[in-house]
């Protein structure tokens, strides 16, 4: 009797042990999501595409852009949903420093893809061929390739393929890469619709960890908000207002820096430091000595023309046919140009400097920086002042730090909005007519 009675209690022990250790033994491994999947790159971002078309529509029809129904959120949704793609969530990129690029958009319905591939034969020469013995779709032309299954669609161009396919094909849950796993923990631009992240190795040679930028746009221009953090902190403040030229941005070059720099100065070995170092030996500039002679404050503007009065001698014959030279003066045009730096009493040292290597000569009454027109010079305080017209620029308080630079004919804006420890935010305004023409922004 006993006997049966261990045997009953055995049996039960090893039916309730089966029945708690069911589920772990035959548990089915989750499906990777799209991020487990994602490539890593130089450069990755999301983008939320029908947000970020509805937030561009404005800014198209105030141009008249020809194309402008086809980036239309009404039209790109239709189009989705024909195609069995699901932009509602976001689109997922990744870039590299070769070239190569790459997007995983997520699929709704996988039977329709077809279909979209059929229609886009027709335009661009595509071939089946086999990566990893899974069929995808090739363009030789455009160097490019595309796979989908139920779940996703990839979109890559460059000449790796068979190390993306495995990495995207092969993923398992959870197996998110480190650099994907960072973006998407950072807090900033949580809330923004098209947002780029990079920790590029050779951008943290320099010392920055991390650039973020994300996408905003009005209805004349493409804003890029940007978001720095540097490894250490970067010994940078925006100080209080100091002096510079009126505010004004329609010069063809614009620069207005307010910098609290006493801390800057005692590290040489910071990267921007050593950056701003590295540019300057290109022209011998002495940047040591700027460094330690400057206080922050720098005011420059170029751009336009400026009418001044020019004396010269002319040779003429008096009553008596006599030759005698005679001192005229006359008004001529020069390019505008206008520039302003604090300094310490080591100001005049750095004057000294620039002129012993030649970068800044002197020609009665005037100065001239390398291929500048020539200037006059003004020691105003704390305060030197070059500019090319007759009368010196108007100068007011100020703690902007912004600028213009044009480029190949293009007018970049930009501004930094504040810089404290280890952080940068700023901008940068990109004219719409770039973007739309294709060529390479910078």
């Amino acid at each position: 009797m006993f006997r049966k009675v261990v045997i009953i209690v055995f049996l039960a022990g090893l039916l309730a042990g089966f029945l708690i250790l069911r589920p772990y033994l035959f548990k089915k491994e989750a499906p990777p999501n799209l991020e487990d999947r994602l490539p890593e790159g130089d450069v990755i971002g999301k983008a939320y595409l029908l947000d970020v078309a509805r937030e561009t529509k404005g800014m198209l029809y105030h141009h008249k852009i020809p194309f402008r129904d086809l980036f239309a959120p009404e039209f790109i949704l239709s189009q989705s949903k024909n195609y069995g793609l699901n932009i509602q969530k976001p689109i997922y990129f990744f870039a590299n420093e070769n070239g190569e690029w790459g997007s995983l958009v997520s699929v709704s319905d996988s039977s329709k893809i077809l279909q979209g591939i059929i229609r886009l034969k027709k335009v661009i020469a595509i071939k089946d061929t086999m990566v990893n013995d899974l069929k995808m779709y090739y363009s030789k032309k455009e160097n490019s390739y595309l796979y989908y299954d139920k779940s996703y669609l990839l979109l890559y161009h460059g000449a790796d393929v068979k190390i993306i396919f495995k990495r995207v094909t092969a993923a398992k849950n959870g197996d998110v890469s480190p650099v994907w796993k960072a973006f998407l923990k950072e807090k900033q631009f949580k809330d923004d619709r098209l947002v780029i992240y990079t920790n590029w190795p050779k951008m943290r040679e320099n010392g920055v960890d991390v650039a973020m930028f994300a996408h905003d746009s009005d209805s004349s221009s493409f804003f890029l908000k940007t978001y720095i953090r540097g490894r250490d902190s970067l010994h940078l403040s925006i100080k209080a207002p100091g002096k510079g030229f009126v505010p004004d941005m329609q010069g063809s070059k614009v620069v207005n820096i307010h910098l609290d720099v006493s801390e800057f100065k005692k590290y040489p070995n910071d990267p921007i430091y050593k950056l701003f170092a590295k540019a300057g030996k290109r022209i011998s500039f002495p940047t040591i000595d700027f460094l330690n002679a400057w206080t922050g404050d720098l005011s420059f503007r170029e751009g336009g023309t400026q009418t001044v009065k020019e004396t010269y001698i002319e040779s003429e014959l008096d009553d008596n046919f006599n030759v005698t030279e005679v001192t005229k003066t006359k008004e001529v045009l020069v390019p505008g140009y206008s520039m302003l730096f604090s300094s310490n009493q080591k100001g005049n040292y750095f004057i000294s400097r620039l002129m012993g290597k030649g970068i800044l000569t002197y020609e009665n009454p005037k100065y001239r920086f390398l291929y500048s027109p020539p200037l006059a010079m003004n020691k105003m305080n704390d305060y030197y002042v070059f500019q090319s017209g007759e009368k010196i620029p108007k100068i007011v308080k100020s703690n902007a730090n912004n600028g213009v630079w044009n480029h190949k004919g293009t007018r970049y804006e930009f501004n930094l909005d504040s810089i404290a420890g280890k952080e940068a935010f700023g901008s940068l305004k990109i004219p719409v007519q770039k973007i739309i023409s294709g060529s390479p922004l910078f």
